[in-house]
């Protein structure tokens, strides 16, 4: 018989975490954001600080320690999903196997962390947020497609990222008929880019939000949100960049009320 020293498991450390979560909601209403890859916290610190200045109370757990099905309890049990930046999506789950050599080397475990994710947190009608890769896993859960490498296949006239993973700043364009992102267009409205791969064929459940000035898009959304839970994926990285400006810290504000006003309505 295979033994399980649950009390050692970060699934039982989350349940303890779970139950004071919601014994303190009660009096302070806190609430608890799931992060697809929080780890190691120094290097995804910007994150974290990004959600508690929207909102100082909340707390939030790691997915990646966790196994597929300790994941789903936790996302079942959580106020909001956030889908965190990193490496490249493995090019099998968009049916694009014909030159992985345009890709960085894919981490399947976090590939499979996340599309669960997603499914779960859509299943229980929860509040879902995706950043950079974040937003390209979501728009290849619904079905879409994804330009392998950027500069290679549509050029270079808006700079996404420059040579050795450094950073580039662009403008976006927020669209008419945006959902979420309308209103939050400030005096400046250049972003934080680092990335070789965008959304190429959008998933036909989805919308645009914005586009760089070379039309690839850098925002997405439901098409028709009725009666679906938030959704938002953007391109960019909100939380490196000032936060004064509309599209950092207004985001995860616009994020964290959703996740409330979810929690409210399962009361």
């Amino acid at each position: 018989m295979i033994k399980f020293n649950f009390v050692s498991s970060p699934l039982f450390l989350f349940l303890i975490l779970l139950i004071s979560c919601n014994e303190e909601k009660v009096n302070d209403e806190k609430f608890l954001i799931a992060i697809s890859k929080a780890t190691p916290v120094e290097k995804y610190q910007t994150y974290i600080s990004w959600l508690q200045r929207a909102d100082s109370t909340i707390e939030w757990v790691d997915l990646y320690s966790l196994g597929l099905d300790s994941a789903r309890l936790v996302i079942e049990n959580c106020d909001g999903l956030l889908l965190t930046g990193g490496e490249d999506i493995y090019p099998g789950l968009y049916g694009k196997m014909i030159d992985t050599a345009l890709c960085d080397e894919p981490n399947r475990y976090r590939d499979s962390l996340e599309y669960t994710a997603l499914e779960t947190a859509l299943l229980n009608q929860i509040p879902v947020m995706g950043i950079c890769r974040g937003m390209q896993m979501i728009n290849v859960y619904f079905g879409g497609t994804l330009y392998f490498d950027l500069p290679v296949m549509i050029g270079e006239e808006t700079r996404h990222r420059y040579p050795g993973y450094k950073p580039a700043f662009h403008e976006v364009n927020i669209t008419d008929n945006a959902n979420y992102l309308n209103g939050l267009e400030g005096k400046t409205d250049k972003v934080y880019s680092n990335h070789h791969q965008g959304v190429e064929l959008l998933a036909t459940s989805l919308q645009p939000e914005a586009f760089s000035p070379d039309s690839l898009i850098e925002a997405i959304s439901y098409a028709d949100t009725t009666g679906k839970p938030f959704l938002l994926g953007v391109q960019w990285h909100p939380e490196k960049m000032d936060h004064t400006i509309p599209l950092s810290d207004e985001v995860a504000k616009l994020f964290i009320r959703c996740a409330k006003r979810k929690d409210m309505s399962r009361k």
